[in-house]
């Protein structure tokens, strides 16, 4: 029997365009960008595959085309509230925030009913020390989309922020009323609690989590942290993989706004050391996050390691180029079931999340005192680095005196947080535009009327 006409006739250019933005939706990126490179093969000025050719390549990671690509849609069409606010999400991811502001204003003066756009330009007010105008922003999100679980966990951290805590607690209590499971909204209730003093309040939320959810890492780290009870070691792998894995691609961002050093004090350490950068060290970058540190100390290392536990922490720092080995995996375990030395470790603000340092510094020590071999050959221990030494010591004690090599440690305390070093408080679900924590957080791009979430 020959093939009925609808199962083999070509799609339309317009369907072609739509497939693509579905199998956009469904994350099936690959396949999206072949049927988008023949949409524009047959009409290189089509608007709608150059728009969403470049939400794909921001999904992609490939910002530089998607902003390209966005562009020359709305030069095209410019009468399109989405694509501007599109555009504003792009240029955010690339720091270009006032740029995205203007985009996101944009947006609105073509449809002001844009709800999202109200909640992402809060978000940028925000970041940029205007919260009074975030507020408002916020607030016409909420009052345009009375159900907008984003601009009210917006609103509650910026208010919370403002020390409006019993607001900000409000406003939290909404979203769990609109989604009652919602992960940050608990915990952000919760912390409002803490604040206002009721901390049994918080306990209860807690408690209900871990019913729901025995093993949650997050509401048990953070029961440990308001009790003080089965308070553990260190902060848990879970607790570790969880936080740093909701945020890992805005990571660097987030850090750049808040002025953050502790890389830049591991780089001075070993310059005061008098080290040279001769590349004939085997390195361990110990919690290498996103790898800021890597390029810094590559020109020492013959050898360089990075182990974190984050596999979103993890796929930043590949992009850098600079690391032999990146290594998933808790530093401690790593550093005892590993036979190779080390000569140097360096560490920033990782042993914040550990609480007694004995076995991570036992760990240090045992990788340093194996003999290595240098790049002449001949094997034996490395000399110490006197000006190296005196600096670790002075942020982590004797512990590293009576070792040849060295560890260099830039930022932090050790000991049970209730949130995580840079300032961040809260996880955001998918398919939910952005929100503040205490900055950017997740990105929502129209497709066709529909959020996908990009972070």
């Amino acid at each position: 029997m020959e093939p009925s006409e609808s199962s083999t006739r070509e799609l339309t250019l317009e369907e072609a365009v739509s497939f693509a933005i579905l199998l956009q939706k469904n994350e099936q990126l690959a396949d999206a960008h072949e049927v988008l490179r023949r949409a524009l093969e047959t009409a290189p000025d089509h608007p709608r595959a150059l728009h969403y050719a470049g939400v794909l390549a921001h999904q992609q990671g490939r910002n530089g085309e998607a902003l390209a690509l966005i562009e020359r849609s709305l030069a095209l069409v410019p009468d399109q509230a989405d694509w501007y606010s599109n555009l504003g999400i792009v240029l955010q991811s690339d720091d270009r925030l006032d740029r995205a502001i203007d985009s996101y204003r944009r947006a609105i003066a073509i449809d002001p009913s844009h709800a999202n756009a109200h909640s992402n330009l809060g978000v940028l007010l925000r970041a940029t020390g205007q919260p009074g105008e975030a507020e408002a922003a916020y607030r016409a999100a909420i009052r345009l989309n009375p159900e907008h679980i984003d601009a009210y966990t917006n609103l509650g951290i910026l208010l919370n922020g403002l020390k409006r805590t019993e607001e900000a607690a409000a406003c939290y209590c909404k979203v769990i009323t609109l989604r009652p499971k919602h992960r940050e909204a608990r915990k952000l209730l919760a912390l409002a609690h803490c604040t206002l003093g009721e901390v049994d309040k918080a306990v209860d939320i807690f408690e209900e989590w871990l019913e729901e959810e025995p093993g949650d890492p997050i509401a048990r780290h953070m029961l440990a942290a308001c009790t003080g009870r089965d308070v553990p070691e260190r902060a848990s792998n879970g607790f570790v993989e969880t936080t740093f894995d909701s945020f890992a691609a805005s990571f660097e961002s987030k850090l750049a706004r808040l002025s953050y050093r502790a890389p830049l004090l591991v780089a001075a350490m070993l310059e005061d050391s008098g080290l040279e950068q001769s590349h004939r060290l085997d390195v361990l970058d110990a919690g290498c996050g996103t790898g800021l540190c890597g390029a810094l100390v590559a020109p020492f290392a013959r050898r360089l390691v990075g182990v974190d536990l984050s596999e979103g922490m993890l796929a930043q720092a590949k992009e850098k180029n600079v690391y032999h080995a990146l290594i998933k995996g808790e530093l401690t375990d790593y550093l005892r079931d590993n036979s190779e030395g080390f000569d140097l470790i360096v560490s920033a603000d990782t042993l914040v999340y550990f609480g007694d340092l004995k076995g991570v510094i036992a760990a240090f020590a045992g990788a340093l005192q194996r003999t290595r071999r240098l790049p002449s050959g001949a094997a034996r221990p490395l000399q110490p680095f006197p000006g190296l030494r005196r600096a670790a010591a002075h942020v982590l004690g004797s512990a590293v005196e009576d070792h040849p090599s060295a560890i260099a440690h830039g930022g932090g305390c050790a000991g049970l947080r209730t949130g995580h070093s840079c300032g961040e408080t809260g996880f955001s679900p998918a398919g939910r535009s952005m929100r503040t924590s205490p900055s950017m957080r997740s990105r929502s791009l129209h497709l066709t009327g529909m959020r996908a979430t990009f972070r």
